[in-house]
């Protein structure tokens, strides 16, 4: 698995949000980024995290955040997800797992004593020039935004 580190340059990404259009991590060039990786639309741990987000998203915008997050689901799957839970960030479909592999997000598994390849639950910040500031593999699924802030030492 691919280990990042605060100060490594964040990977390129190009992908197809759940309205088609693509996104790079180049569109983001100037503002800061929460980019989420997270297995799967409407699953407990998933929901939690991208409500909390999305419960603070103006808080988040107001310290110069934009928030993506990337799961393996299909475009339509996100366009849904995004509906029921009126999210107000993009989602990535990831379904080829580039991204995913590229930030070391995909990777072995255990469950029940079985071993499997999946998405490894983690969320980058990457600043305004595209520099990983911090890098989190144990989220605090329902309560991330105070996760973030506090690592970074921003008054919530």
């Amino acid at each position: 698995m691919i280990e990042f580190k605060e100060g490594d340059k964040a990977p390129d990404f190009s992908g197809i949000n759940q309205d088609g259009k693509i996104l790079k991590l180049s569109d983001f060039k100037g503002k800061r980024l929460i980019l989420y990786f997270y297995p799967k639309d409407n699953t407990p741990g998933c929901t939690a995290e991208s409500c909390n987000l999305n419960e603070n998203y103006d808080e988040l915008t107001k310290h110069g955040f934009e928030i993506v997050g990337v799961s393996p689901d299909e475009p339509g799957k996100h366009q849904k997800f995004i509906a029921k839970y009126n999210l107000a960030f993009n989602l990535i479909a990831d379904t080829e797992k580039k991204i995913l592999q590229a930030y070391g997000a995909w990777g072995e598994k255990k469950l029940y004593g079985k071993v499997y390849d999946g998405v490894l639950r983690s969320t980058f910040i990457i600043s305004e020039e595209g520099v990983i500031e911090k890098v989190f593999r144990k989220v605090k699924t329902k309560d991330h935004t105070n996760q973030i802030l506090t690592e970074l030492n921003i008054q919530f």
